[in-house]
This record gives C-alpha cells, structure tokens and sequence, in this order.
C-alpha cells in the first residue's frame, strides 16, 4: 500500500483519470446523486490517496481556506472496504494538514451517518444536520488554537 499526495499539477493524466472515476463510482453512481462532482475546488486542492498497484484504495483531498483547513471527499474503494483504509486516510490527512502548518481549525462537511467516525479523530459537530444533495450532512471540527 503506497501513499501518495500530489497537487493536481503534478499527477499524470493516468493518476487523475482514476482519482475522478473512483469519486464519479462513490458519490454519483453510488449514492445515487447526480452532481458536478469535479469542481473548481480539485484545481487548489492536494490530492491524497492510497494505491495499491494503480488501483485507488482510498482518497481525500485538502483544501486550504483563510481561516480553516478542509478536506473532503473522502472514499474508500468498495473491494476495499472494511479493513480500516478509512481510518487511514483520514489519520493520513489530518496529519498531512498538521505537517504542512494549514490553519489550526480543520472544518469537515460529514455524511452525518459517519459522524461517530470522525469523532474518533477528535472532531466536534458545530452545526445542525442539513441537506446537501439530498443527503444529510453536518459540519464538524478540529481546534487546536
């Protein structure tokens, strides 16, 4: 299992082809909700994933903002399922912002569904639960300040 963290930038033409269908296979087709899943976002963001030959295990990206860090789609690859690349990624991505000094506040839009998942890494939930593409979602966070 290799990590890998690029800017879009730097991944060959290959590595973003396979990045966009995995996350097209999770949140479009998947669950089922037909949106503009490659956005303006993927440009500014780094991209992190864990492979396993060319196969995307698992993948996030980061975004940085002004006053708070982000990262967001977050997916593990459905043959990849169940054998804790989840946790991986994320302890992965949180430490990728720590290392590289983002702001100290780390904010997540969480399916709400996977809101005991993230408070495993400390995250607190900061807002009601809302709709976002019909799926109910809510804000959680990390403050180190």
């Amino acid at each position: 299992m290799k990590l890998i963290i690029k800017q879009l930038d730097e991944m060959s033409t290959l590595e973003l082809l396979r990045v966009f269908q995995e996350r097209v296979a999770v949140f479009v087709v998947e669950q089922n909700c037909p949106y503009q899943e490659v956005d303006e976002l993927d440009e500014r963001a780094t991209h992190i994933w864990l492979s396993e030959g060319d196969e995307i295990v698992a993948y996030t990206r980061v975004i940085p903002y002004e006053h708070h860090t982000a990262f967001g789609r977050v997916l593990v690859n459905e043959d990849y399922r169940g054998n804790g690349y989840g946790q991986k990624i994320v302890a992965a991505t949180i430490a990728y912002i720590r290392e590289h000094n983002f702001a100290q506040r780390i904010e997540i839009s969480a399916q709400a569904y996977l809101e005991g998942f993230y408070k495993n890494f400390g995250f607190i939930p900061i807002s009601e639960v809302y709709l976002e593409d019909d799926i109910p979602h809510i804000v959680m966070e990390i403050n180190e300040k």
